[in-house]
């Protein structure tokens, strides 16, 4: 497998036949790539996709890319991209400068679903959380800073302080976490803000005193993933049974943007991805397939 792909950086994934020392597709020009650039969230499954589907499709080239969801929205807007991934809704804003720069309406493909999961440390005895909680630990009016504030005790924290972990501002996990779990608050400040989804599991599981959020696909065995409940609720566990039934509380959509209907390879790729074989590198990666009546079908 590729390493895995961070920031603005373009990882290109090619299977190309070469005659005559040229690379030439099956028709026998050289392949166009489809570039792909947004969620970190999706980074990884993107990543899968593009191994895949160029390992499959003679010249197929594609060149895959982070950075966030709002950086790839704003590259689809500006062009210079073919497809945008992102874990949170285009806003009204950013369809309307697509429509200005572009002459099209942007076209949005649900590709799968994810529960936003909340991390800890392995060794946080902490089993579940409640949504309000969340909003005292990381909005700007929360009031929890100690562990002992959620009657727990965490081996290895010998402050007791509770570290919060969070994600850059472009982040479309940052925008659905301040939306449905912090009801539209600011962040309180002095969290540790991680450029990706891998980066906030990483220091999660190396910082005892750690709490963070991030898509279920990135679990360890080095953190673990609470329980998560509403008001007067039981918690609700982070799977993919969870997510299809929505009864986990903070599931999203996984979506890919287009500027306009899709066209030539971006097209096919796009129907691969919502066939059988593209959703089950969906369920392989950790997320959660679209179900088959419900995805979109490209004439």
């Amino acid at each position: 497998m590729c390493g895995w792909v961070a920031g603005l950086c373009c990882l290109a994934l090619t299977a190309c036949g070469k005659k005559g020392g040229a690379t030439e597709t099956a028709g026998g020009a050289a392949g166009t790539p489809i570039q792909i650039q947004g969620s970190d969230t999706m980074v990884n499954l993107a990543q899968a996709w593009a191994e895949t589907y160029s390992g499959k499709q003679s010249g197929a080239n594609i060149e895959v890319g982070g950075g966030g969801s709002g950086v790839g929205i704003a590259a689809l807007i500006n062009g210079t991209i073919d497809i945008a991934t992102a874990s949170r809704d285009m806003k009204p804003d950013e369809k309307n400068k697509a429509k200005a720069s572009s002459g099209k309406d942007p076209k949005e493909f649900t590709v799968g679903y994810d529960c936003l999961a909340i991390y800890v440390h392995k060794n946080n005895p902490m089993e579940e959380i409640t949504v309000e909680q969340l909003q005292k630990i990381f909005a700007e009016d929360g009031n929890i800073t100690k562990w002992s504030e959620l009657g727990v005790t965490v081996p290895g924290c010998d402050s007791a302080e509770v570290i919060r972990v969070s994600r850059q501002s472009s982040s479309g996990t940052y925008e659905f976490f301040r939306e449905h779990v912090l009801s539209k608050k600011d962040f309180k400040l002095g969290s540790r803000d991680m450029n990706g989804s891998k980066e906030v599991v990483e220091l999660v599981g190396s910082t005892p005193c750690a709490i963070g959020y991030s898509g279920m696909g990135y679990s360890t065995d080095k953190v673990k993933m609470l329980r998560v409940a509403q008001k007067g609720a039981q918690g609700v566990a982070p799977t993919i049974a969870n997510a299809q039934n929505k009864s986990y509380p903070i599931a999203r959509p996984l979506y890919l943007y287009t500027l306009g209907e899709p066209e030539g390879a971006s097209k096919t790729f796009l129907s691969w991805v919502l066939s059988e074989e593209g959703q089950k590198i969906v369920e392989q990666t950790g997320y959660v397939p679209v179900p088959a009546d419900q995805r979109a079908k490209l004439n």
